[in-house]
């Protein structure tokens, strides 16, 4: 049987980047690869992007709608990285620990990978909405730490320059006109009737996030406690390698670091809290299972391959 054709669209970027390093060691794939000088060639993009049996898309999001109208080949399946089609009918939402979702993946030919913000905020909330404990109209509020690398190259250089500007060194609040572009995905997929303000920070460090949720339990359908909380996420995610529940006195230090899972492809959920407040914890590595690492889990899915192939778990 011939190996699975790919090709990834955008492979300079640190998302493609990312996943070509995932796939370069592959034995089991064939990387279609297009020559520096003709990167930007719609004739030679065009080509690569009808001969592949899986495209990654890692691109801005007008030029991911643009490459996607350049496929005509019916058996070319597409994994976008971008914000272009996670809400666009006819795209699945690449997340499959939602219940019925991996399904919908490995059927699916256009998938829309999720972003890093969506991805932890998605992992605390859906699965609350879905089981009729937190209402649709709850007025939710999230904040969220995440490492530069998020920010892309320009954000990048600029971290990583020897003589930045000082203002650098602090965690900056940025998006403070509340229309962050994960919002409308987060709203979406979660079934919410409007949507969460959403506070990010960009840190001084690479790699690594949190996405926190502050619940008054008194707000929520029935009687609820961390532990009745801490009892739906145990059994939600029962099964599942990437998405795990932390034990219920993590952390014993009293901090969660965010970037504690970098380099890795898992998501943790912490439940913590006391008297009738609670706060959720989601913490992941931004350019793991918030991007590259999710892109390669969903490609598995789709190839019919074992789905954590070439993902890193510990």
């Amino acid at each position: 049987m011939s190996k699975p054709k790919i090709y990834i669209d955008g492979k300079e970027g640190t998302t493609g980047l990312q996943i070509y390093e995932r796939l370069g060691g592959r034995e089991d794939l064939e990387l279609l690869l297009i020559d520096d000088e003709k990167r930007k060639d719609l004739t030679e993009r065009k080509k690569l992007l009808n001969a592949a049996d899986l495209v990654f898309l890692c691109l801005p999001d007008a030029a991911a709608v643009e490459a996607v109208e350049l496929i005509e080949n019916p058996g070319t399946r597409v994994i976008d990285a971008s914000t272009a089609h996670r809400t666009a009918p006819g795209w699945v939402y690449g997340l499959p620990e939602l219940h019925g979702q991996r399904e919908k993946i490995r059927d699916a030919v256009r998938v829309a990978n999720p972003g890093c913000y969506a991805t932890g905020f998605i992992s605390l909330v859906r699965p609350l909405v879905e089981e009729g404990v937190l209402p649709p109209g709850y007025p939710l509020a999230a904040h969220a730490l995440s490492g530069y690398t998020g920010a892309g190259k320009k954000a990048i250089a600029q971290y990583e320059d020897p003589g930045r500007e000082r203002e650098l060194d602090s965690p900056r609040h940025y998006a403070v006109g509340l229309r962050h572009k994960h919002l409308p995905e987060m709203t979406a997929v979660c079934g919410l009737s409007h949507e969460p303000i959403f506070s990010p920070i960009i840190c001084d460090y690479p790699r690594g996030m949190v996405v926190v949720v502050p619940l008054r339990l008194s707000m929520l359908s029935g009687e609820q406690s961390i532990e009745s909380l801490r009892d739906l996420y145990s059994t939600y995610y029962q099964g599942e390698t990437l998405v795990t529940l932390r034990p219920g006195d993590a952390p014993k230090c009293g901090f969660i670091g965010a970037n504690n899972l970098e380099g890795k492809d898992t998501l943790q959920i912490f439940v913590n809290g006391s008297g009738e407040q609670a706060v959720l914890t989601a913490r992941l590595d931004n350019l793991g299972k918030g991007a590259s690492g999710a892109a390669v889990q969903n490609m598995n899915l789709m190839l019919g391959l074992e789905e954590t192939l070439g993902l890193v778990l510990e």
